[in-house]
């Protein structure tokens, strides 16, 4: 069993920066890729960055330039560096695994709200 706990949520003003923190825990033979999704109200959730075990990245076009997903390996959590951010930014943002333990399961983290605004 994995657990994903995110961090670094809040309000913050247009133009302003946060950085999302998600650490994971508990037992895994290997985690794969790791993601970030979001969900504003009344939309679906939606891709915003992946980072595969290699370390590429792959970014939903709204957060090229401004977004930025890592990982740090040792300790088992991926960031996302948010930069220049939007009122239309605001939602929940997630924290997705693809772990391997002897079959492929996905997991996710409770979420943590971004809210950008005046």
């Amino acid at each position: 069993q994995v657990q994903l706990v995110e961090s670094g949520g809040g309000l913050v003003q247009p133009g302003g920066s946060l950085r999302l923190s998600c650490a994971a825990s508990g037992s895994w033979l290997r985690i794969d890729d790791m993601a970030w999704y979001r969900q504003a109200p009344g939309n679906q959730r939606e891709l915003v960055a992946t980072i595969t075990s290699g370390g590429s990245t792959n970014y939903a076009d709204f957060g090229k330039g401004r977004f930025t997903i890592s990982r740090d390996y040792a300790k088992n959590t991926v960031y996302l560096q948010m930069n220049s951010l939007k009122p239309d930014d605001t939602a929940v943002y997630f924290c997705n695994a693809y772990v391997w333990s002897g079959s492929y399961r996905t997991y996710w983290g409770q979420g943590t709200q971004v809210t950008v605004s005046s």
